[in-house]
């Protein structure tokens, strides 16, 4: 496979992924919904609570609203929407932990946010502009896309040549 044949293909790839997400967010009316088919923020929730259950060993509600910048009640009723659906399991008062299902939504949530910071780093991105891009595009990649983007970082870290005319050209 040729140089030009790569970069043709990562411009082609990366044309496809921003149409897609354009595509996806005008569709959108009221409520946002990810590619995994649960709303954005529900993914919100359950990627905070992830976080912190692994960085502090537990979540509260206190923690989630700290760290989502919104107020106590606005979690609580959210909170409790996850145990009705069965994401979570709530106790008022107490913690919380997530069920088999959320936190395999929840893990795959980080993977897919891990994937597009990883694929913006590589590329050169500023941290910040990765930060507020991955916040804004990670609800709406579709798992094709994620599946292109994950092959395309792949090729991307085993050609460090490729990758350093791709930067070059991106900068």
């Amino acid at each position: 496979m040729t140089i030009e044949f790569c970069q043709s293909s990562i411009i082609y790839l990366f044309d496809y992924f921003v149409a897609d997400f354009y595509f996806r967010s005008m569709r959108r009316k009221k409520k946002s919904y990810s590619a995994l088919g649960s709303s954005a923020a529900v993914e919100d929730y359950l990627e905070r609570i992830l976080e912190l259950i692994n960085s502090k060993g537990y979540a509260r509600v206190v923690d989630i609203a700290a760290a989502l910048k919104i107020s106590q009640a606005s979690v609580t009723n959210m909170v409790q929407r996850l145990d009705a659906e069965g994401l979570l399991k709530y106790e008022k008062y107490r913690g919380l932990i997530l069920t088999a299902t959320g936190k395999s939504l929840a893990h795959k949530i980080a993977q897919r946010h891990k994937l597009l910071t990883d694929f913006l780093g590589l590329l050169g991105v500023d941290d910040r502009v990765i930060y507020h891009d991955v916040e804004g595009m990670e609800h709406h990649v579709s798992g094709p896309t994620l599946r292109a983007i994950e092959a395309l970082t792949a090729q991307l870290r085993r050609r460090p040549a490729l990758l350093a005319e791709l930067q070059a050209a991106v900068a």
